[in-house]
């Protein structure tokens, strides 16, 4: 998503709510509370932490149910419990849903699953950076020239250090460093294209976004090689998962307040559940359902039926399909001129 300017004339209701950059610029806070406690952990506490995480906040069942899954199936919910979105966006969606079918069944054939790994952890780092750096881009009043620059220069040390800690137990030790040497090249690099657009950020509050997203790869670029890789991912995970929350909640406020406009609105509304809470009851019930229980549910029933096993048929099938979905969707959901930015303004 990436924001071009902000307004808040038509947001001085107080019937709607507004972004704020403020709040988004605050998630960032999870940085310096991450590298504290390895520091803290590394130095006091004999790694004792760092042996009880995972090696990956994916792995960790509490962590998806709380940040991964919610903000997938938000996205999802938003997009198909809308009729007007359906039908604007139909042809995309299916062209998509045919496109990752096919893929992935030509695909798993003839690619390993290394290569299939890497395409998709490619396009995952793309996803959650494009976000980060597209919001800043309006405040720091960035050049074409300057976000892309800072855009590709942040996703390629990110896709390095996202590969280190994801492929580490398949990698061989020259290649391992290899990995690292890359990632420590380019997180270089972006330090110095940084401090080049530092001087023509017009505002304190614009530098302020620019170095925080410049800091969030290199945290993790210093978690991973530290070995913390548990904060090294959690880190642009909880800060990507969270804005983008933030946006469907706001957006679905807007859109539903005071007139509902699709069933599960109009159910809420004569049960009287407040608008602001629906969306985050459903997503996090559903991400605890579907993560939790959905596998061995559909284990079971396919065993009990046809004598067969499925195994991860929700977790890596739905929920897959979801989140390379949403990857897609949110490349264009969200720019000017598309029926969701209708419902979203921004304030500092």
């Amino acid at each position: 998503m990436a924001i071009q300017t902000f307004q808040t004339d038509s947001f001085q209701t107080g019937k709607k709510l507004a972004v704020s950059f403020r709040l988004l610029l605050g998630l960032y806070s999870i940085i310096p509370v991450c590298l504290l406690l390895q520091v803290m952990d590394s130095h006091f506490w004999g790694g004792y932490v760092n042996d009880l995480l995972p090696s990956s906040p994916s792995h960790f069942l509490l962590f998806q149910i709380l940040f991964g899954t919610p903000h997938i199936i938000a996205s999802a919910i938003v997009m198909t419990s809308n009729r007007e979105y359906l039908k604007f966006y139909k042809n995309k969606l299916l062209y998509m849903s045919i496109g990752l079918a096919v893929f992935f069944a030509i695909g798993s054939q003839v690619l390993s699953y290394r290569i299939l790994y890497i395409l998709v952890a490619c396009w995952t780092v793309y996803h959650v950076l494009k976000q980060q750096i597209g919001i800043a881009r309006g405040v720091c009043r960035f050049s074409s020239r300057q976000f892309y620059t800072q855009l590709w220069l942040s996703i390629i040390a990110g896709i390095f250090v996202y590969m280190g800690i994801f492929l580490k137990n398949s990698l061989q030790t020259d290649q391992a460093e290899m990995v690292k040497l890359i990632a420590a090249i380019f997180c270089a690099v972006l330090v110095i294209n940084t401090l080049f657009c530092h001087r023509t950020v017009p505002t304190a509050f614009g530098k302020s976004f620019l170095w925080a997203n410049t800091i969030l790869v290199l945290s993790s670029f210093y978690l991973y090689i530290q070995q913390y890789y548990f904060l090294a991912i959690l880190v642009p995970r909880l800060v990507h998962d969270t804005t983008a929350y933030i946006f469907y909640v706001t957006h679905d406020y807007n859109r539903h307040h005071g007139h509902p406009q699709n069933f599960i609105y109009r159910v809420a509304e004569k049960l009287k559940v407040h608008i602001f809470i629906v969306l985050p009851v459903i997503s996090f019930g559903l991400a605890f359902a579907l993560q939790g229980y959905g596998d061995d549910f559909i284990n079971n029933l396919m065993n009990f039926f046809f004598g067969v096993e499925i195994h991860r048929a929700i977790t890596v099938g739905v929920l897959g399909y979801l989140a390379l979905m949403h990857y897609y969707t949110e490349a264009f959901t969200w720019k000017g001129g598309s029926p969701y930015r209708r419902f979203i303004e921004f304030t500092k």
